[in-house]
């Protein structure tokens, strides 16, 4: 399964079509909030499931802000992370998926992108397209899941 992973894209649809076009054959797309109504424009444009979470920025939207997925046996938590404080790091989302047996944590809000394991969990944040913080500009991610093997990868736009 090939997972394509957007988050904070704020209203940049065309940012976004070009990273889901470099991005290639993916299965399904995850977005980890602000703007929540991009992922929907985005799966109807491209015909794919999408699956994704209100943000900090996605005020007036009524939607989850976390939803776990089940996908090829792997447990994937998605959340935007605002409420999680995540810009203090990962110690308050590890805590969670600990308790809840996640295999993959993928989050947005601090805008920098974050591929890392930590005791057999995979915390990714794909960063920004539209708003990078991070030295590496804008970015977007995609996670493959094969024979029980989870496999992130960050791009540059």
């Amino acid at each position: 399964m090939r997972i394509g992973v957007l988050s904070d894209t704020h209203g940049n649809i065309e940012l976004a079509k070009l990273a889901l076009t470099q991005m290639g054959p993916i299965d399904c797309l995850l977005h980890a909030g602000d703007h929540f109504r991009d992922a929907k424009e985005l799966g109807v444009l491209k015909k794919l499931p999408v699956y994704a979470v209100a943000g900090n920025c996605d005020w007036d939207i009524l939607e989850p802000e976390d939803i776990t997925i089940n996908a090829v046996g792997k447990r994937i938590w998605l959340i935007h992370g605002h409420r999680h404080r995540v810009k203090a790091g990962h110690d308050t989302l590890l805590h969670e998926a600990k308790s809840h047996n996640i295999d993959v944590v993928i989050y947005g809000h601090t805008h920098v992108a974050v591929s890392e394991v930590v005791d057999n969990i995979l915390i990714f944040n794909p960063g920004s397209l539209t708003q990078p913080r991070g030295p590496q500009g804008p970015t977007y991610g995609v996670i493959e899941i094969f024979n029980g093997e989870v496999i992130p990868y960050i791009f540059q736009l």
